[in-house]
């Protein structure tokens, strides 16, 4: 069993600080607590915690100078959560600027901290695993391949990232335009600033412009993804899925570099650089009526296009080696030598998943597979199995329903085949899917998926 997590609470009030270790210690936690910004030094120092609650008015230094001050140090590697009872705005944008997880207005209330504590210590996991595991990352660190079309992308996302001005990544499915995203980001003057994703297809419809631009309603003020990303990359993937209400207000946004929360009043900065990534034909959307011309046009001004696996097959070997050790390093699997033959029916497979469904590819022959190679009837049967599960799935009626309907039966027979792999762990599928925590438990509920009924492996596959 995993050591409880240990959370530092700084408060000045006896009876806050009293209370909320009372709480906290009651959900199984390790508690400090410290008075003032000098035992808060100290405690940071001594307890190294996996979270601290920093109040911002104090007597002798204040929470927003303490959590810049360790931010300066480099000593702020763990989540901040602000609290306070007579915070403004522009004090809670700061604190989000400067790195701060939440805003925690007082009153505090029970289900909103131990929510917030919650989700605060799992974004805390995952950033560790991704620094833990940064020598064999999870996704690949730049678009991989010894080819001349691969080669060509590099140089051109380091042309293009000198620039600050928009782009738009356009791909199939699966061929790693968020890879390609955050190479940009890495090699832009941005670098060092957040990047911030929004898969644009996991946001309902009612909840995107709150999303993009936050909010001030019911008392409580909420961040947006365009805020967040202050200083950063704004990354929207599956742009053409966003209605057009948003994309006017987005475009609105960027040409003003500025925008209102909902039902806010003050203005607020956007210093972004944006990037959207889509597989549709946004011209052809534009004709159509459903992408608005003006937005389409502010993003394609650096057009980048990812070629598909197909198109550089001669690269499928190296990819194959990358991702068996991904998985041999990371989850423990067995390591296995792909024999030639292999790679070379391989490199003749017409990879209509692309990059993504030879990770998929990879781990299935890893996990299913004996033995110290992975010869070539293994690979036969895996493919196979593949066609026959795209077959089965997939009945040739899918292709008369209109696309929305089409989509939304593809999309719950894809979350119940991960879900199963999962074991029914959400936050496990919200990693292999790409989307956040949150949004995926909204797209399960939205798709009637019983994420009990298919974690014991009931239901999984089938089309509803």
């Amino acid at each position: 069993m995993s050591n409880p997590a240990h959370i530092l609470v700084v408060d000045d009030e006896p009876d806050i600080r009293a209370l909320v270790q009372e709480i906290l210690e009651d959900e199984g936690y390790e508690v400090s607590v410290a008075e003032d910004g000098h035992s808060a030094r100290q405690a940071h120092s001594d307890t190294s915690p996996d979270l601290v609650l920093l109040d911002i008015w104090m007597p002798d230094v204040d929470g927003i100078s303490l959590l810049r001050e360790w931010n300066d140090d480099g000593n702020n590697k763990v989540p901040v959560i602000m609290m306070s009872g007579h915070g403004t705005v522009e004090t809670a944008v700061e604190a989000t600027r400067l790195g701060a997880y939440d805003f925690l207005e007082k009153p505090l209330t029970l289900a909103k901290l131990l929510l917030t504590v919650e989700h605060a210590l799992e974004a805390s996991k995952a950033h560790q695993q991704d620094i833990v595991s940064s020598n064999v990352p999870s996704v690949v660190a730049e678009p991989t391949g010894k080819g001349e079309a691969m080669e060509s992308l590099r140089q051109q996302i380091e042309r293009i990232a000198e620039h600050d001005s928009p782009v738009l990544i356009s791909g199939e499915s699966g061929v790693g335009k968020l890879v390609a995203a955050r190479y940009l980001h890495a090699h832009s003057s941005r670098a060092n600033g957040p990047f911030v994703q929004v898969g644009v297809g996991t946001i309902a419809r009612e909840n995107a412009t709150v999303e993009l631009f936050g909010d001030e309603l019911g008392g409580e003020m909420r961040i947006g993804r365009l805020e967040q990303a202050y200083g950063g990359v704004l990354y929207l993937q599956d742009i053409a899925d966003m209605d057009l209400e948003t994309q006017a207000k987005l475009v609105s946004a960027l040409h003003s570099r500025s925008f209102l929360r909902v039902g806010g009043s003050e203005e607020i900065k956007v210093n972004v650089r944006l990037v959207a990534a889509t597989l549709s034909d946004l011209e052809e959307q534009v004709r159509q009526g459903k992408f608005r011309e003006d937005l389409f046009y502010f993003l394609n001004v650096l057009p980048i296009h990812v070629p598909p696996l197909r198109e550089h097959a001669e690269d499928v070997p190296e990819l194959l080696s990358y991702y068996i050790d991904e998985y041999v390093n990371n989850n423990s699997l067995p390591y296995r030598v792909i024999t030639v033959a292999s790679q070379n029916r391989l490199r003749n497979y017409s990879w209509p998943g692309n990059i993504r469904e030879l990770k998929n590819l990879v781990q299935r022959l890893l996990i299913t597979g004996s033995g110290q190679q992975i010869e070539l009837n293994e690979v036969e049967v895996a493919l196979g199995s593949q066609d026959v599960v795209i077959e089965g799935a997939l009945p040739a009626a899918i292709f008369d329903l209109p696309l929305k309907q089409a989509r939304e039966q593809f999309e719950k027979m894809y979350l119940e085949h991960q879900l199963k792999a999962a074991g029914g762990n959400v936050g496990e599928l919200a990693r292999i899917a790409g989307v956040e925590r949150t949004h995926m438990y909204r797209k399960l509920r939205s798709l009637g998926i019983d994420t009990k009924k298919v974690g014991k492996g009931e239901g999984a596959g089938k089309l509803g």
